[in-house]
């Protein structure tokens, strides 16, 4: 899908970039419906990429692309998949290795639960366990068949970054895993490669993702990497105040059609739930103020979604 031409010579890009190991809920396509409006009030390209390194669901990338046209969502360009960008990432991890800032680790993931915190780190960050290890003490986990998983070696225990909706932030930063066990990159290394690589300088995403986010943006620092604008936006979740998911009920499009909405009627809810009356994102568009975003997250009641009869 494609916009104006005159708008993909504007510098700098906004994206979505989903998961695709199932259908998107609601929650999603307000999350993608506000990357696009960040992105298309400021005049930038708005980009789609697929982020399937990890969880993938046979045809689930298809069907979360199709839903989102079916909004009325557009994109410029092709839609990237991070399957195809391996030597990207490869590219990264060499240079970092090549300054000293990469080791191996082969602690599994129950030991690094049970591993005490190191003194100096934040609450749940890794404790350095393989940071000084020994060429010989290498050399026997490699012997053990142990998978090593490749983790920088980070100078610093937290790092500020300015959030659109949430201000100054400051959170943890740790010796965070850059290539894993079974050889693929992590993704806070993949999303700061092809969020450089792609011109993305506009980040919008959930605000469950925020404490990640100084880790990225340490990260991009340390490969030279220009540090994107933020903006984490709420989150929707259910009545009892967890994340929204299929146990919820019909809350994907899929559902919301088959129980008689119209494509339509969907986005008058999403526009709803962020202060807005609206059936699309074009008419969105013209109303859109970042100021007046709700902060709290969107609890998504069964019996508060629009009944099949309703209108737009």
């Amino acid at each position: 899908m494609h916009t104006d031409p005159a708008q993909q010579s504007t510098a700098g890009a906004g994206r979505y970039a989903p998961s695709p190991s199932g259908d998107l809920h609601l929650g999603n396509l307000r999350t993608a419906v506000l990357a696009w409006l960040f992105a298309r009030s400021t005049g930038r390209r708005f980009l789609m990429r697929i982020e399937d390194l990890d969880r993938v669901r046979p045809g689930a990338a298809e069907r979360q692309l199709a839903d989102l046209a079916a909004i009325g969502l557009d994109w410029d360009g092709p839609v990237v998949r991070q399957s195809e960008r391996l030597p990207r990432y490869t590219a990264a991890i060499d240079q970092l290795t090549a300054a000293g800032r990469t080791y191996e680790c082969f602690c599994t993931r129950r030991e690094i639960q049970q591993a005490a915190t190191a003194p100096h780190g934040p609450m749940g960050a890794y404790p350095g366990t393989c940071r000084t290890l020994t060429a010989e003490a290498r050399a026997r986990h490699l012997a053990d068949g142990r998978p090593a998983a490749l983790r920088l070696r980070a100078d610093t225990t937290d790092f500020e970054i300015i959030d659109e909706l949430h201000g100054r932030y400051r959170g943890a930063v740790d010796d965070l895993v850059l290539r894993r066990g079974d050889g693929l990159p992590a993704y806070n290394l993949a999303v700061v490669v092809d969020d450089a690589a792609q011109g993305v300088d506009q980040v919008v995403r959930g605000d469950d993702l925020l404490p990640s986010t100084p880790r990225q943006a340490y990260l991009a620092t340390l490969l030279g990497l220009p540090v994107p604008h933020y903006a984490h936006v709420p989150l929707a979740l259910n009545p009892a105040g967890q994340r929204l998911a299929k146990r919820d009920g019909a809350v994907t499009l899929a559902d919301r059609l088959a129980l008689g909405n119209t494509p339509e009627q969907v986005m008058a809810v999403l526009a709803d739930s962020l202060g807005y009356i609206a059936s699309s994102p074009a008419q969105l568009l013209h109303q859109f103020d970042p100021a007046r975003l709700p902060r709290e997250p969107w609890i998504v009641r069964e019996n508060g979604l629009l009944r099949p009869d309703a209108g737009p």
